[in-house]
């Protein structure tokens, strides 16, 4: 199985809009690592001819061009927010490429406002051609395994504090973006898991989002082979996270390559 880390950044990407010159505030990342330039957080899986996207980010035909990914056949959405769901438009294009509707995977709460933001999305397919994305629904709770992209998907509840999100594995693989609690269910799917990306946004504690030590404790716990980070705020410098980060622990990169075990 093969993972790829389309995006790596917060809400606002790193750099943010803004600083001295106009040109990008990186905070704490060194401008001249190129690792330390995050778009927002998205991630392709494939296994075989199949593929899967995690959410749709504003950034999303940006990382499909970069990433060199002309096809997906399914879609996870974590939850609603903007950042993870604004590339939505850009679906349409692989529409095209694939010559049919793409199912997408939610819950109740997230379709919900996808309708609402992007209800012609969710229409039906008016043949032969696409000028708009077409998706087909498919409503999933946490706890649930679904096939999507004939990957068995096991599906988890995350907190992220004012709302919730959802996590996912797929055989030795985890994914847990916009995350801030995990309760005894999600760490009874996590058990046992080879890699994980996991979101730290920041060195200092935060409300809604894990920070440095909120990661190394669950780290601690789940015992992975391979941590990796992602979701990553401006004072998440890479090289001082490399520096920094405990054996086994490290930062993710916008185009990262993963290999896990199916």
């Amino acid at each position: 199985m093969r993972a790829v880390l389309m995006g790596t950044g917060g809400s606002a990407g790193v750099p943010h809009i803004g600083g001295a010159d106009g040109h990008g505030d990186w905070g704490a990342c060194d401008p001249q690592e190129p690792r330390n330039r995050r778009t927002r957080s998205s991630l392709l899986v494939s296994q075989g001819s199949a593929t899967l996207l995690v959410d749709t980010p504003p950034d999303l035909r940006a990382q499909l061009l970069a990433s060199g990914t002309a096809r997906v056949d399914a879609i996870l959405f974590t939850h609603a927010h903007a950042d993870h769901i604004l590339g939505l438009d850009d679906v349409r294009m692989l529409n095209r490429n694939i010559g049919r509707p793409i199912e997408a995977f939610a819950t109740e709460a997230t379709l919900s406002e996808l309708k609402r933001r992007f209800d012609y999305a969710f229409r039906p397919w008016e043949p032969p051609g696409f000028y708009r994305p077409v998706l087909i629904e498919h409503v999933v709770t946490p706890g649930q395994t679904v096939h999507a992209s004939g990957m068995r998907v096991q599906v988890f509840d995350q907190d992220h504090g004012y709302s919730r999100s959802l996590g996912m594995r797929i055989g030795g693989f985890a994914y847990s973006t916009d995350v801030v609690g995990l309760d005894e269910a999600a760490f009874a799917t996590l058990e046992g898991v080879d890699t994980w990306v996991v979101a730290c946004f920041q060195r200092q504690r935060h409300r809604c989002h894990a920070w440095i030590d909120q990661v190394l404790s669950w780290v601690e716990r789940v015992q992975p082979r391979r941590t990796v980070l992602t979701h990553m705020g401006q004072d998440m410098d890479w090289a001082w996270l490399v520096e920094h980060l405990p054996a086994g622990i490290e930062p993710g990169y916008d185009g990262m390559v993963i290999d896990a075990p199916a």
